[in-house]
């Protein structure tokens, strides 16, 4: 266990990030399966948030750049597909 004073504090804001990006990484993982269930029009309506969301996530590197990348190329073509 951790002797010092910082180190406890380290270990209660680690935990309370990794509860944070969980559940934004959750949330993103369900947006993006409600997209892709979509019909055109509810789709066209979600794009731009769900991107947004992903784009998020890159940025506080909850995941991978090229992940976030992956995701919208293929969102992309799945909506312009409908």
């Amino acid at each position: 266990m951790a002797n010092h004073k910082s180190a406890l504090k380290r270990i209660r804001n680690s935990e309370a990030k990794r509860l944070r990006n969980k559940y934004q990484h959750k949330t993103t993982r369900n947006a993006i399966k409600k997209l892709r269930e979509a019909d055109k029009e509810e789709a066209v309506k979600l794009f731009p948030s769900v991107v947004s969301m992903i784009d998020k996530l890159a940025k506080r590197n909850i995941i991978h750049s090229n992940k976030a990348a992956n995701l919208k190329s293929k969102l992309t073509k799945h909506v312009a597909a409908l």
